[in-house]
């Protein structure tokens, strides 16, 4: 009896596992999930159970195979840096959407801190109406997409956003790391992100040797939702080595 790869899963394809990023679920890799079957075999991370990063990075590399790709969105992101701190070796492939590698700013850890404390005495709202603008293109409010951002973050609910939160305000500086990274990696980010904004992609992509930068026009914070055919052709490009 052939023994598999231990790059391999059972159905011969080698594991793609991305991570969705703050009140996010699976529903927002759902599109890549179903169109990149074909070559990869794909799991969607729930970082929904810890309160620190760290934590976040142990669980999935516990359950993860042997070695993988990864992609992480914003949230998410901060998760795969900590992957490549603890576990570099088993990873064979990065990508970074809409994310960063440098801390909050003081005015924005004040602003977690806040919402925090909100939540903790019971005014949480997910992610309401008036926050659309900050996570999506202008042009995508009222639409599907829109919406699944409003649904995910009620899915994901209060608990796992207080943990979520704290896990992001303690999180490790990542950029003194950047250089340590020595796999093909693909950053992407909406040119109109106000979150994690395009200069953030550009210093990551100064800071790692080798890396693809995409800047996707009339996009905000999550392409995957906003232009799910865009986002899943540079991850097919980026899992097959298109542009190694």
């Amino acid at each position: 009896m052939t023994t598999p790869s231990p790059l391999n899963s059972p159905d011969g394809h080698i594991p793609l596992l991305l991570i969705p990023g703050l009140l996010c679920d699976a529903a927002l890799w759902k599109a890549q999930a179903e169109a990149l079957a074909d070559i990869a075999s794909v799991q969607i991370a729930d970082i929904t159970q810890d309160d620190s990063i760290r934590a976040m990075a142990r669980r999935l590399l516990a359950e993860a195979p042997p070695r993988f790709a990864l992609a992480g969105l914003s949230m998410g992101g901060y998760v795969s840096f900590e992957i490549m701190r603890q576990a570099p070796e088993r990873v064979l492939r990065l990508a970074l959407v809409d994310t960063m590698a440098s801390l909050d700013t003081p005015e924005r850890r004040q602003q977690r801190i806040g919402l925090r404390a909100l939540a903790e005495r019971g005014r949480f709202l997910g992610i309401s109406p008036q926050l659309l603008p900050n996570l999506i293109h202008a042009s995508r409010i009222g639409t599907p997409a829109a919406n699944e951002v409003l649904a995910m973050g009620k899915r994901v609910g209060r608990e796992a956003f207080l943990r979520q939160q704290q896990a992001i305000i303690n999180r490790t500086d990542s950029r003194p790391t950047l250089a340590d990274i020595h796999v093909p990696t693909l950053i992407v980010v909406g040119a109109d992100d106000k979150l994690t904004p395009v200069a953030e992609a550009q210093a990551m992509h100064r800071g790692i040797a080798g890396s693809r930068l995409e800047i996707l026009p009339t996009c905000g914070h999550l392409p995957p939702l906003e232009l799910p055919e865009r986002m899943t052709a540079l991850l097919r490009d980026w899992f097959t080595g298109t542009h190694d």
